[in-house]
């Protein structure tokens, strides 16, 4: 399956990330959002992180611009039918991932794939909803895109070998390295990373430690390059959240129940670095914690 023009679902971080490494790997990217204002913040992103990449010595001037000559935006989802390759990077929520397959699929090219960069939700579930489950996968990047190397392919029940060869050569493009991960709750990184992040927030919320001494523990005692509540609040407090749950219901293990600090920060609307405020005040010239 030789894919050469990909359509993104989502402008937003992850949307934006996505269409930024597969531009400079020479694919055609039509990025797509419902607002023109998310797809106007999304190319404004996506111009900073490449000018960034310049001043690195990691592209060239003209290596950049020919990357941003090949991605074109729409608010009109069904232009991105005749894809080859169509990745959904919408809000962690399934109804509206289910919602923008229905709305694709009478636009899509008899061989086009459909993948997600769900984190969490069951890849299986979201194929059974379209008519070409055996050409569906996940397809999950991590944050931030451009910098991290790793790409999990899940595979759902149906999902075809020719699929899944087909992601892990794009992958191999795009200069990352792809992870063969199966279709259980959360698939590899989250599965592991989400409740360690869940466990330090109950040490805040039991007052074990502060939000300082937490970040500043695990970073120089297990020499992370974050703290797990810095790393929560980079990631958003709302989707740790989401995946904790989509933990906790799909395995039904109390291990994974979500803190109830966690829960608390969310209805408060402190989703954390996008909110200007998590476990981390961000309104001022330096963060500060809020516990």
């Amino acid at each position: 399956m030789a894919i050469s023009n990909v359509g993104i679902v989502g402008a937003g971080q992850m949307g934006n990330g996505i269409a930024h490494v597969f531009s400079l790997a020479g694919f055609d990217v039509l990025l797509n959002d419902i607002s023109a204002e998310a797809l106007e913040n999304g190319m404004v992103s996506i111009k900073a992180n490449m000018s960034r990449q310049v001043a690195r010595g990691k592209i060239t001037d003209a290596e950049m611009a020919a990357a941003l000559a090949r991605i074109r935006t729409t608010e009109t989802l069904s232009e991105l039918g005749p894809s080859d390759l169509i990745i959904e990077a919408a809000t962690e929520r399934e109804t509206i991932k289910q919602a923008i397959f229905e709305d694709l699929l009478p636009h899509l090219t008899p061989d086009t794939i459909l993948t997600s960069n769900t984190s969490s939700i069951s890849i299986t579930r979201l194929a059974s909803r379209t008519d070409r489950p055996e050409k569906f996968m996940g397809f999950h990047f991590m944050n931030p895109v451009p910098l991290m190397e790793l790409v999990e392919l899940i595979r759902g029940i149906a999902t075809d070998e020719a699929t899944f060869a087909a992601m892990k050569e794009v992958v191999e493009r795009l200069g990352k390295t792809p992870a063969s991960a199966e279709d259980f709750p959360a698939f590899i990184v989250n599965r592991i990373l989400m409740p360690m992040i869940n466990e330090a927030i109950y040490t805040l919320y039991e007052g074990v430690g502060s939000v300082k001494s937490i970040d500043t523990s695990l970073k120089l005692g297990a020499h992370h390059p974050m703290g797990p509540l810095e790393l929560a609040d980079f990631i958003g407090l709302d989707t740790c959240l989401a995946i904790m749950n989509v933990l906790h219901e799909g395995l039904a293990d109390t291990k994974y129940r979500p803190c109830p600090l966690l829960t608390k920060y969310v209805e408060a609307g402190w989703y954390g670095r996008k909110a200007g405020r998590g476990f981390y005040d961000y309104r001022g010239d330096e963060p500060v914690p809020t516990r």
